[in-house]
């Protein structure tokens, strides 16, 4: 039986690091090419895609080389360029070369078989590099703090011991101090932010310590490069607040959903955007991030998998506010308290980090919606009777007789 042609002049191109093979599907074309990646490269293959009357363009997302292929294609007044994912693309068994690959997507976007993946706008795909590289940059700062730290357990200065942060203002006074060749450890505890909890005494303890002279430099190299780092993190900072200067209200009403602080609130922007329109329902964006479980269903027995493959900005940001959330006394600690005694603070981050998207979906798709909390005791009292009995039980089983009787406010 022959399938039914939907589109009757696309091309399918198979993309690699140095060389694209291109195979167009026309009533009067049917040839594969071969072109390089560099921009004239680029420039011919567009021109030749033109010259044959391609409407439609797909390729496999293949790491980043596809990018430049869509930025430059995007230019030309092709009616859809699509980047499919890799999974849905996979050929048949057998011989395998580019010619037959970039002949397969040919095909199965001429029968209308390929769903492309969802592809930005280019000021949000330039948002997203540059909210993606901050956080690179606070992982490397995070990085530097533990080499700092290693330095100092080696001089036996214990200063992680009793203050929280070693980089916060008296942590970078003292370490600027160890690294000038301030060795008296009174003279240090005065540098101390009033604010501190430790007192003068413990301060003067810790600080005891040998520093060497090779401490000393290693201390005033790392300084160096923190500092350098924070200056990268502020001008990112500077930039990604410039970029979603029209979006303070979307980003205000972000941050009352709580564990989602300002930072949180740009990620979650520069990843989805702010137009969801593309979900019909806040399960379509869970299940587009990488929230919703797998399916391994055999012989009528569903066994437990893991989530699946999504943005892994956002998932690291939502679960970060999933763990700052199971902190707070609201509803999202309690479904966080709930699974995390079973199943592990991780796993229980995670499911908190689904609540939050939900809710993140219902904001940004309801003008003026804020975040409102049903409560840390919603579950408690979604079904009384079934916790009354479960706490008896559990009661009985330690040997002691129960006799429950409600009191006027409980009644």
């Amino acid at each position: 039986m022959d399938l039914e042609v939907v589109v009757t002049h696309g091309a399918g191109l198979d993309v690699h690091k140095k060389v694209i093979v291109a195979t167009v599907l026309t009533p009067t074309v049917k040839e594969t090419r071969s072109f390089g990646t560099l921009t004239p490269d680029l420039l011919a293959l567009a021109d030749w895609l033109q010259s044959c009357g391609v409407t439609h363009v797909a390729m496999e997302a293949t790491g980043v080389y596809w990018k430049p292929v869509v930025n430059l294609l995007e230019a030309y007044p092709f009616e859809a360029v699509m980047v499919v994912n890799p999974q849905h693309i996979k050929g048949m068994p057998g011989r395998k070369t580019d010619v037959q690959d970039s002949q397969w997507i040919a095909g199965l976007l001429r029968i209308g078989a390929l769903k492309a993946s969802y592809i930005p706008p280019r000021p949000q795909r330039e948002l997203r590099e540059i909210v993606r590289y901050r956080t690179s940059l606070q992982q490397a700062r995070a990085t530097e703090a533990n080499r700092i730290q290693k330095v100092l357990e080696g001089a036996n200065v214990k200063l992680g011991s009793v203050i929280s942060d070693v980089l916060g203002v008296t942590g970078q006074r003292i370490l600027a101090a160890l690294a000038d060749g301030m060795t008296d450890p009174a003279a240090l505890a005065d540098l101390a932010d009033p604010r501190i909890r430790a007192s003068r005494d413990t301060l003067i303890h810790a600080l005891t310590g040998l520093v060497t002279a090779h401490q000393r430099l290693m201390l005033r190299v790392q300084l160096q490069h923190v500092a350098f780092l924070d200056r990268q993190i502020a001008a990112l900072s500077e930039e990604i607040a410039t970029r979603l200067a029209n979006f303070d209200d979307a980003l205000t009403r972000l941050q009352t959903i709580p564990g989602v602080e300002r930072r949180t609130a740009e990620i979650i922007i520069a990843e989805i955007g702010t137009d969801l329109q593309r979900f019909p329902s806040a399960g379509h964006l869970v299940s587009w991030a990488g929230f919703s479980p797998g399916q391994h269903e055999s012989a009528g027995k569903a066994r437990p998998t893991r989530t699946r493959k999504g943005s892994k900005a956002l998932r690291a940001a939502l679960t970060q506010s999933g763990h700052a959330a199971g902190k707070t006394p609201t509803y999202l600690g309690a479904v966080y308290h709930r699974l995390a005694g079973r199943r592990g603070k991780q796993r229980a981050a995670v499911a908190t980090g689904r609540h939050i998207l939900i809710a993140v979906y219902a904001i940004l798709r309801t003008p003026g919606a804020v975040y409102e909390d049903l409560g840390a005791t919603y579950y408690d009292q979604r079904d009384r009777q079934a916790l009354v009995r479960r706490e008896i039980r559990r009661l009985e089983a330690l040997g002691y007789r129960v006799m429950v009787e409600p009191t006027s406010a409980a009644s």
